[in-house]
Formats: C-alpha cells, sequence, structure tokens
C-alpha cells in the first residue's frame, strides 16, 4: 500500500535559477519519510525518544522535470526491500501527475544509546511490510 504525502515547495527551497535545488528533494524524501510514521499512528520523534533510530545510509535520486516555488510535490512513499536491520524506501514525487523526481533511500535501524546496527523491531517491521511492493507492483524505472 503506497503512502503519500503532500509538500509545499517554499521560495527557501528554490535556487537563483528559480527550481528546487537538488538537495532539498532528500529533505522532502525525509519529509515524507516522517509523515509516513505520523500517519501510522508512531509518530516518528517517538521512534527516536524510545531509542529507535532509523538514519539514511544511502541514498539517490533522478531529476524528471523542475519544481517551483509555490507548487505542491505529492510524493509517494514504498518500501522497496526489507532486511533484518535495514529497509529501502522508494519515493516518487510529481507535480499535478507531471513526474518531477524519483529518490531510493535506504535507512539502517539503529540502537540509539549505542550508535550500532540493531534488527528492526517487530512494530516497525509490521508498519514496513504493509508498505512492501512486490516486484510486480514497484515503481518502473526513470
Amino acid at each position: 500500500m503506497t503512502f503519500r504525502s503532500s509538500i509545499k515547495v517554499r521560495f527557501s527551497d528554490e535556487d537563483h535559477a528559480r527550481i528546487v535545488y537538488y538537495p532539498r528533494f532528500f529533505h522532502f524524501f525525509h519529509v515524507a519519510f516522517e509523515d509516513f510514521f505520523d500517519s501510522e499512528g508512531v509518530p516518528y520523534r517517538a521512534c527516536l525518544d524510545e531509542g529507535v533510530g532509523w538514519p539514511a545510509v544511502h541514498a539517490e535520486a533522478d531529476f524528471q522535470s523542475p519544481v517551483r516555488f509555490g507548487d505542491e510535490l505529492e510524493v509517494a512513499v514504498d518500501v522497496e526491500r526489507l532486511g533484518r536491520t535495514s529497509a529501502t524506501f522508494v519515493y516518487a514525487g510529481s507535480v499535478g501527475g507531471r513526474p518531477a523526481v524519483r529518490g531510493k533511500v535506504v535507512v539502517a535501524c539503529l540502537d540509539m544509546s549505542t550508535y550500532r546496527a540493531r534488527e528492526i523491531p517487530a512494530k516497525y517491521r509490521a508498519i514496513f511490510e504493509r508498505h512492501l511492493v512486490s516486484d510486480d507492483k514497484a515503481l518502473p524505472p526513470a
């Protein structure tokens, strides 16, 4: 099941070329990631407060069309892969149905007291499994 988040593009997101500065998309992916947790009834802050962190260990993006100040970026979020201690999230951003960006971020499950990888707790694994896409439902290549 795909989760969707809507992000309003702000003036501060643009560069001198009047388009979203490319690193901002990784911020947008993380905003959608936090919204994803909120939608599942587990605020992202609560994860951190209970000692479970999700640092990015790999990130990539393909940029398809410009996004500008005032646009509403719709970000679709799916889980592409679920391992023992990591998960791969895929993001597809669009404006008015026009594809704008595709990204992938691998997060590791981290014990915040030791800063070492840990097994994904059962409650988070269950959430991620609900959003796990099968090969036939995976986002098409960019």
